[in-house]
């Protein structure tokens, strides 16, 4: 019996993302700055790395957001969506309770509360963010800014060093990144936060611009236990064919 289930986790694992069987690498590389299309346009215009994030945005009744509306989104890729479904099969499993099979069987409203975290309301490229430095957040604590689902996020500009161990190091002379973070301590935002950082910024379809995240070290919602969480009690669907 355990031999039996066990199988039936991995089957479900492989099965449940088919979209998301790739090659992933370190981040979702380089991508041309200007788009003749819209933000969903564009999203499923990049199957290999989006095509994931376009069903869950069909899923989650977003798609008007994406196609019509003035916004910047923070995309996570397919790897992303991929590893919060794995954590949460791992949980069910766990819980001896079926696993997910389909992204449909996670309810709409949870995939909306996941991305509204990402996308805020008007254009705004990396230009327009201020300077954040997590080790001196007093002095350059990036900005505030409301997601388009009322959750208050902070957005800030990382000026990296330049320079080598042999040449010396200048410091915020490096190359800038974007990095979105979501505090869950506001009295102690220092520790926390839970950043995730863009691979490529400034993508800009027709209505807004994309920042694209790093997969490698972020989570769907920020906190995988978060999605879990809320997946479960909201009640996860029944697999049907």
């Amino acid at each position: 019996m355990i031999f039996k289930r066990v199988n039936l986790l991995i089957l479900m694992t492989l099965v449940v993302l088919s979209a998301c069987k790739k090659e992933y690498f370190l981040d979702s590389g380089t991508h041309k700055a200007n788009y003749d299309g819209s933000i969903y346009n564009y999203l499923s215009s990049k199957p290999d790395d989006f095509d994931s994030l376009v069903r869950i945005i069909d899923l989650s009744g977003m798609k008007e957001v994406f196609d019509k509306q003035e916004v910047t989104f923070f995309a996570p890729g397919n790897a992303t969506i991929y590893k919060a479904v794995k954590s949460l099969n791992q949980y069910l499993f766990q819980a001896g309770a079926d696993t997910v099979r389909n992204l449909n069987q996670v309810k709409p409203e949870v995939w909306r509360q996941m991305l509204s975290l990402y996308v805020l309301e008007g254009k705004y490229t990396l230009k327009d963010f201020s300077q954040i430095d997590t080790l001196d957040l007093p002095a350059y604590n990036g900005q505030s800014f409301k997601s388009i689902g009322g959750r208050a996020m902070n957005v800030g500009v990382i000026y990296n060093d330049a320079g080598s161990a042999t040449s010396g190091y200048v410091k915020y002379a490096g190359y800038r990144q974007l990095m979105i973070s979501y505090i869950t301590d506001f009295g102690n935002p220092k520790l926390g936060m839970r950043n995730a950082l863009v691979s490529s910024s400034d993508i800009q379809p027709t209505n807004g611009v994309v920042h694209v995240l790093q997969y490698n070290k972020h989570s769907l919602g920020f906190q995988s236990h978060d999605f879990i969480l809320e997946a479960t009690t909201k009640g996860v669907l029944p697999y049907e064919n």
